[in-house]
């Protein structure tokens, strides 16, 4: 029963890193009724998880997790919690795909939309991608295409008992917030955006008990990537900067620029215009600095310029749709 803990977190109370871990794993295990599933996730939107919280579901999730070995490779995630409400293209997939054609490895951690039209595993599905948590086959398609697709119900089969109360309830949960720490490869190296300021803090303390080299972005004005519609906030292993789109030369996007269809159908149409080298400048420019933030979480040796300059290669020289290409002819 979870109504002792109900009660103690209606009283203003935190929860434990050993106490989170175990509630998570009865949630996943379906010990308790949905009303309490509702009840705890409720808490979570009325106010922030704490380090100690987060730390805590993440554990729970990956002693879960069916995890797949990439170590042969240096990859790179890029991911974002989603539940900003933006409904934009589907930005981090395009950039993933960027990033693979400029010749790094990518291990993409994605689902179905929860807040939005389109996530990224239902544009993958649409273009004929199979999901697979095939440990040969996705060590091939990283190989060869530099990139794989770890979808995410393949992997957290935890996540089940989740994913209808989820989908009813429709809005973000804690669940959006750990989207980003559980992919099954553990990757070396991530990009990861957060929808709330509050949130890149959080992450900031989680990641830096890590080994990895990390950049967290957040759109001042809620988006969970740079949208160049506003300012943005970097924080990652170097240190942390607010830049503007001015600050990178680049000119400011407005919102219905950048958005992504109200359908699947629609979001996969903009995909593939800009993967085709035809998109819109405000498209182009958001997958570019996203990627290119990317390529220089990898390899901070590298100017910002520099690393735009390869993702912009890699996009319009069509080195990312071939990575598409590849990856679908591999399965």
């Amino acid at each position: 029963m979870l109504q002792h803990t109900l009660t103690r977190l209606f009283n203003y109370n935190t929860l434990s890193r050993e106490e989170a871990k175990e509630i998570l794993i009865n949630i996943t295990s379906e010990n308790y009724s949905q009303s309490e599933v509702v009840a705890f996730l409720s808490v979570f939107m009325m106010r922030p998880v704490t380090v100690e919280e987060l730390s805590g579901f993440r554990d729970g999730l990956m002693e879960q997790c069916k995890t797949i070995d990439l170590s042969d490779f240096e990859t790179i995630d890029m991911c974002g919690t989603g539940g900003d409400g933006k409904n934009t293209f589907n930005i981090s997939t395009l950039a993933s795909l960027v990033v693979a054609g400029a010749g790094y490895k990518v291990a993409k951690h994605g689902n179905a939309g929860v807040s939005s039209a389109c996530g990224s595993s239902n544009v993958m599905e649409y273009f004929g991608y199979k999901f697979t948590n095939d440990n040969d086959r996705l060590k091939k398609q990283t190989d060869k295409a530099g990139i794989c697709f770890l979808h995410a119900p393949l992997f957290h089969p935890a996540m089940k008992a989740v994913g209808p109360i989820r989908r009813e309830l429709g809005i973000k949960t804690f669940f959006n917030m750990l989207g980003p720490m559980v992919n099954p490869s553990n990757p070396q190296n991530q990009l990861v955006g957060v929808f709330s300021l509050e949130l890149s803090r959080i992450y900031q303390y989680i990641y830096q008990e890590t080994n990895k080299n990390f950049s967290i972005v957040h759109s001042i004005d809620g988006y969970d990537e740079v949208s160049l519609t506003d300012s943005f906030k970097v924080i990652s292993h170097r240190g942390e900067k607010l830049l503007s789109p001015q600050d990178i030369n680049l000119p400011k996007n407005k919102p219905e620029e950048i958005f992504g269809g109200n359908t699947v159908e629609e979001s996969a149409a903009v995909f593939k215009k800009v993967l085709n080298g035809e998109g819109s400048d405000a498209q182009n420019n958001t997958v570019l600095v996203n990627a290119a933030l990317a390529i220089q979480t990898m390899d901070d040796s590298l100017s910002f310029e520099q690393c735009m300059e390869k993702a912009r290669s890699s996009l319009f020289d069509g080195k990312a749709s071939d990575a598409l290409k590849k990856l679908l002819e591999l399965q």
